[in-house]
């Protein structure tokens, strides 16, 4: 594969997912060159996607920020020294103190909230012919969720998303990186300062509170956690809403018969995490000699691991470019697999569920304002998600 041809790495989902399944042809794990310069190996096959996450050999010692060189010691340490980026033991260490206080009950208490912010959100809209659904909905509502579940003050969350965009960009300058995550950290360590000087009830006070003996969270430990929190927790389920909605707009029989059927919603949040994963790929390095698919990738290689891809691997999925609602064999990766599977999956599928189910009882002709082939899709290789989508509501 040539240089210019990995540019599908950081395109949208039509040119994704023809470059996949092109390339599947070939093997499901292949060098690479990216347009920078970058030589490294693409795994997309499902079973070796699959292998690769739970693979000893490939290590999670990178990140969003952690591989950019030229950026401050402080910023590197302060965003990156989280769960996700993070081997045995220490990663063992970090999940057992943050599950303390990430708990399955906190998380079902959120549905009365998570109901309410949506039907305040979509109250906003009702009057409206045409609306962008990313911005009506799909952005606000998780980063309401978690800020509230930060502790954060309402007049301060919209910062945030400005934050995250930067910071999960595949092509800015390293200093506007800098600038930003130094720009965040600050503001996370003043909030950390005053959460222990007067906690809470929020999950950010549970943080900087949680131990298991002696052992208790670092301050980089902290406010990497934040920082990862706010990538996985909410671009993720951004994502999520607007591709599943694009998704069944695409797709009307599918959303005929969810609407009939809306019990189904479960399953159907299964599809569409697998359908149009929100995150594209996870970047990984081989610290070992690791063999997958019959390759040989050598120690200290770049692995990017494409969960967008395995997700329609024809040999997992029969019919994988086909949208099945009520698919019975559905075990999807788009929240990664093994020791680094998202501790907030369930999160992610409350408030995607929440949310579709929302805004299809509320607006019962829903439909497209602009044609598929028009929508601007986010330029990243991390995140897979759409820029807008205009919907006509009425």
């Amino acid at each position: 594969m040539t240089s210019s041809s990995s540019d599908f790495l950081f395109g949208g989902a039509p040119e994704r997912h023809a470059a996949y399944s092109a390339l599947r042809e070939s093997g499901p794990v292949r060098r690479i060159t990216l347009s920078s310069g970058t030589s490294g190996w693409l795994v997309s096959g499902y079973a070796e996607v699959r292998q690769a996450l739970a693979h000893p050999g490939l290590s999670g010692r990178t990140g969003v920020v952690g591989d950019r060189r030229g950026l401050s010691e402080d910023v590197r340490l302060g965003m990156n020294t989280h769960m996700l980026n993070l081997d045995p033991p220490d990663h063992t260490r970090l999940r057992r103190l943050v599950s303390a206080a990430f708990t399955v009950r906190r998380i079902a208490q959120l549905r009365p909230r998570i109901e309410a912010i949506t039907a305040e959100l979509l109250d906003a809209v009702a009057d409206f012919d045409e609306v962008d659904l990313i911005k009506a909905l799909a952005l606000p509502l998780p980063i309401r969720i978690l800020t509230e579940m930060l502790g954060v003050p309402e007049d301060e969350a919209g910062a945030f998303h400005g934050w995250t965009e930067i910071l999960t960009a595949s092509a800015l300058p390293v200093d506007e990186l800098d600038a930003a995550a130094a720009e965040m950290l600050r503001y996370v360590r003043k909030l950390l300062a005053e959460k222990r000087e007067n906690p809470g009830t929020d999950l950010l006070s549970a943080l900087v509170t949680v131990h298991d003996g002696d052992d208790r969270l670092t301050e980089h430990e902290l406010t990497s956690m934040v920082f990862l929190l706010l990538i996985a927790g909410h671009e993720t389920t951004v994502h999520l809403i607007g591709n599943a909605t694009l998704a069944l707009l695409e797709n009307p029989a599918q959303l005929a018969a969810l609407r009939a059927n809306p019990e189904g919603m479960p399953a159907a949040v299964e599809e569409f995490l697998r359908y149009e994963s929100p995150v594209h790929a996870a970047m990984r390095y081989s610290n070992q000699e690791v063999e997958l698919g019959g390759v040989t990738i050598p120690a200290g290689s770049l692995v990017i691991v494409s969960l967008l891809a395995a997700n329609r691997d024809p040999a997992r999925f029969p019919g994988a470019d086909a949208l099945e609602l009520d698919r019975g064999d559905n075990p999807q990766l788009a929240f990664g697999h093994g020791i680094h599977h998202c501790l907030g999956a369930p999160m992610a599928r409350l408030e995607g569920g929440i949310a579709i189910a929302a805004l299809l009882t509320r607006f019962p002709n829903l439909r497209e304002a602009v044609p598929a082939e028009s929508l601007r899709w986010r330029v990243s290789m991390v995140m897979h998600g759409l820029e807008a989508l205009p919907v006509r509501l009425r």
